[in-house]
């Protein structure tokens, strides 16, 4: 489908853009450059409330349509924030920050909500309310729940929900996204087993936390194959075991770090019964003890179906049917935006980076190319969520 005329010409500018927060990478809520220059160019825009400091750095913008009595109210999201990684790229416009780069794509969000933004505020073809939401702390920090606690959707009343996010492999103008379940729950296990030091040549005097460990460990491994339903996807990866000092020394304690992945609240529960069931009672049963300290991070990213239906409507009129994957596998990635399709209905999209680098690798870099998709998709979105 051809880009419309106004985004087309917007383009260069925004590449120009996306180029700049991409050279200046910051991280979670330490996002005060990218958060100010968002904030002035949305006032540059014409938009109708600018207010920085959501959310501790997060900025929100609104737009009202030429007429606004449908008293429709829809928030379109975009990430700010980039990651502890050393670029790697080569590109003219690389970081020029040690240790921190965009790496998943956050600069091509951001510039490509910014773009839609200047689009809606020239044209405000729609009848309704966009809340342009730009989100800081996406990579950890949890960001789009300091924004709902800070009061966002209730202080403009928003009453549905769009989050995007690029997707390394899928094609250029092409979109994917499912109802349901489409990203996994991201949970943070710490497991903490004491045992009793000792010299390594008389093992029986000593509790050795590194054999508890190494139990603890393998036990993990049945959670998925015999706890949860093949039909449903779970995920537990330990991922770190640190213990010791010397290799005549039985330590008295190791610690255990890892992951839990799932689609599904019922499967997230019983992934945390096990897993502090597994470490206490192997643990117990080898003469030690075992603390487990399970954090609920992201919560599963559920899509909902009505607002699905209505954000692959807009993809096709972006990209045509054949460029429109309605009902993708979902991935066990996980997404904050899941906090904001908790508290209203909405769906989160895929649209393609092409043939790219994985996100979070070295040599990640967004492509330029899927901006004006992207902004057309936003725009779409508005206009056909929100008819005059």
């Amino acid at each position: 489908m051809p880009i419309n005329n106004r985004i087309a010409d917007l383009t260069d500018e925004i590449v120009a853009w996306r180029r700049d927060i991409h050279e200046n990478p910051e991280l979670q809520y330490d996002v005060h450059r990218t958060a100010g220059v968002v904030a002035e160019k949305l006032r540059s825009f014409g938009c109708d409330e600018v207010v920085p400091g959501i959310g501790r750095t997060g900025v929100v913008a609104i737009i009202r349509g030429r007429d606004h009595s449908s008293g429709k109210v829809i928030g379109m999201r975009a990430d700010m924030d980039a990651l502890p990684i050393m670029e790697a790229t080569g590109v003219s416009y690389a970081s020029k920050v040690p240790g921190k780069m965009h790496a998943c794509g956050h600069d091509g969000h951001t510039a490509s909500l910014l773009g839609a933004a200047k689009y809606l505020a020239e044209t405000r073809n729609f009848n309704g309310t966009a809340v342009l939401m730009f989100q800081p702390a996406e990579e950890g920090g949890l960001g789009a729940k300091a924004m709902i606690d800070d009061g966002m959707m209730d202080r403009w009343g928003v009453q549905q929900v769009y989050g995007m996010h690029n997707a390394p492999g899928l094609p250029v103008g092409h979109f994917a996204t499912r109802p349901g379940s489409l990203m996994a729950a991201a949970d943070m296990i710490t497991i903490t087993i004491d045992g009793k030091g000792g010299h390594a040549a008389k093992p029986d005097l000593a509790v050795d936390p590194i054999l508890i460990g190494a139990h603890i460990v393998t036990a993990m491994q049945s959670v998925v194959s015999r706890n949860i339903d093949p039909l449903e996807c779970g995920v537990i990866s330990l991922c770190t075991f640190n213990a010791g000092t010397a290799g005549n020394v039985i330590p008295a304690q190791a610690v255990l770090t890892g992951t839990a992945r799932s689609l599904t609240h019922a499967v997230r529960d019983t992934l945390q019964r096990r897993v502090a069931e597994i470490a206490e009672t192997t643990a117990t049963m080898m003469g030690g003890k075992a603390k487990v300290e399970y954090f609920r991070a992201c919560s599963p990213t559920i899509n909902h179906e009505r607002e699905t239906a209505i954000a692959v409507e807009a993809a096709t009129l972006v990209a045509g049917k054949e460029r429109v994957i309605a009902n993708t596998p979902p991935v066990m990635g996980a997404e904050d935006f899941s906090y904001m399709l908790e508290s209203r209905p909405g769906a989160f999209v895929f649209f393609g980076n092409g043939n790219s680098s994985p996100v979070h690798h070295p040599a990640y870099n967004f492509n330029d190319e899927a901006i004006p998709h992207v902004v057309s998709f936003w725009a779409k979105l508005a206009e056909t969520t929100m008819p005059r």
